[in-house]
């Protein structure tokens, strides 16, 4: 993380942190820390953080990604403005970040810098990840312009090559012409956001270039560059992407040859205490790792947060995370 990191990006953090949302965001995780202490179901307040999905389509096909592969089984399609305000009407004012963003390329809805706006009107801390392919000069304008506080664009590799192994029907180059194209925009308006992060997955196939990425972020000028594990799905693939940096893994080998997370599955979860996901046609699910959304509890556009945060659906699905979380299938293979 470099200067701007830190001497910018936590203030801007702190900025919407209102006396309510402080007030909520300390009961909230009051009531995480006595639920771990009595193995009992305990909420206070309402959730401090939110996923919103501005779409399920995307111009890629990632090779582990649901929407790349198109196994998503919901229903597809974007969100709309009104539904968005209605959203966040009744999420904001105890709501302190947003990540409008879950499954799909989230600049694909027409509509999208108009919602960050409208977040950031609230006061709301507004972040966003992007595949980086419709960064040209109109959007990154747009962006800049509409607050947007963190952007994270996805560079998988340095070539073409590598890059597209992954990436399916990617452009690299039309990612970097982009990632360029933001930095003039931004510098163009004086502007100190987006705060502009590249992430770059670490796989099997590209992890002989973290050195050069390294060289590449700082030649570039970006604020952060970050190295995430991958989440795999496909586990008996010959052309496996799990790297073989232990670790740049979330996965090992055990005893019977069979790939599993390396981190210990742990019966908690801050997430599901914490923040909630919601799909483009309003679905609350627990966390971003219900693609799927097979854990709904709800729909906001029809019932309130006050409702739906503490029903009976949400907390049996975290009363079973305390209990035994490896039983419930998406925990199996999450990172948290």
């Amino acid at each position: 993380m470099g200067k701007r990191a830190e001497f910018f990006y936590y203030p801007e953090l702190i900025k919407a942190l209102t006396f309510r949302r402080f007030f909520n965001l300390a009961i909230v995780e009051t009531g995480f820390l006595f639920s771990r202490i009595f193995r009992k179901v305990i909420v206070f307040g309402k959730p401090w953080a939110a996923s919103i999905e501005p779409t399920t389509s995307c111009n890629l096909r990632c090779t582990e990604c649901p929407t790349g592969t198109q196994s998503l089984t919901r229903p597809k399609g974007n969100l709309k403005t009104e539904d968005f305000t209605k959203i966040l009407d009744r999420l904001s004012p105890e709501l302190l970040y947003l990540t409008l963003y879950f499954q799909g390329e989230p600049l694909l809805n027409p509509h999208f810098t108009e919602m960050v706006s409208l977040a950031r009107n609230r006061g709301v801390f507004v972040a966003t990840s992007t595949n980086g392919h419709f960064l040209d000069s109109e959007k990154s304008a747009e962006i800049v312009q509409s607050g947007l506080n963190h952007l994270i664009i996805s560079v998988d590799g340095l070539d073409q090559t590598t890059y597209e192994k992954y990436r399916v029907n990617g452009n690299l180059s039309k990612v970097l012409q982009g990632i360029e194209i933001l930095l003039a925009a931004r510098s163009a308006a004086k502007s100190r956001l987006p705060f502009i992060e590249i992430q770059f997955i670490v796989m099997r196939h590209n992890e002989h270039q973290m050195p050069q990425m390294k060289e590449f972020a700082s030649r570039t000028g970006i604020d952060r560059l970050s190295f995430k594990t991958a989440q795999v799905y496909n586990f008996n693939s010959e052309n496996s992407i799990i790297p073989t940096l232990n670790e740049k893994s979330r996965y090992r080998h055990n005893q019977q040859g069979d790939w599993v997370p390396s981190k210990k599955i742990r019966n908690r979860c801050h997430r599901i205490w914490s923040s909630i996901v919601v799909t483009w046609d309003g679905n609350v699910v627990p966390c971003c790792y219900d693609k799927d959304a097979a854990h709904k509890s709800g729909n906001l556009l029809e019932e309130p947060i006050s409702l739906l945060w503490n029903n009976q659906k949400n907390n049996l699905f975290r009363q079973q995370v305390l209990m035994d979380r490896s039983v419930t299938e998406i925990c199996r293979n999450c990172g948290e």
